[in-house]
């Protein structure tokens, strides 16, 4: 069942938003801002929620970093800015990897983590 309350809403609300994939701390970080006073548990408690209502889904890249975003979307990779940190959703694969596999193998599936500085960081 699923509870619909202020901080709840706060934390869809910036996720849709940014759409980009945001980490615990980045949504409670924006969602403050609509709603003073949350806490890191209740932002915990409700993206586990919203990942078992399938309304989130994990995007886990590596170092174990952990980021949320919303399901639904294509196939995709994603590019995480070394200056501020923040990571973007890219949509171009283009990538045929079927042919670099060796013989007789399947790809089931891929992800690609490109990293650089965003716009932003680059025009400060």
């Amino acid at each position: 069942m699923e509870r619909n309350t202020q901080q709840r809403k706060a934390i869809v609300n910036v996720i849709d938003a940014e759409q980009r994939p945001l980490s615990v701390q980045e949504i409670l970080d924006l969602a403050t801002h609509e709603c003073p006073g949350l806490g890191i548990a209740t932002v915990y408690r409700n993206v586990r929620a919203l990942v078992e209502d399938n309304k989130l889904i994990v995007v886990e890249l590596p170092g174990g970093i952990v980021l949320y975003e919303k399901p639904g979307v294509h196939h995709h990779h994603h590019f995480a800015c070394t200056s501020c940190q923040k990571v973007f959703d890219v949509f171009d694969c283009g990538l045929n990897l079927q042919a670099i596999l060796p013989s007789g193998f399947r790809l089931d599936s891929h992800e690609i983590l490109l990293s650089g500085s965003c716009d932003k960081c680059m025009h400060k």
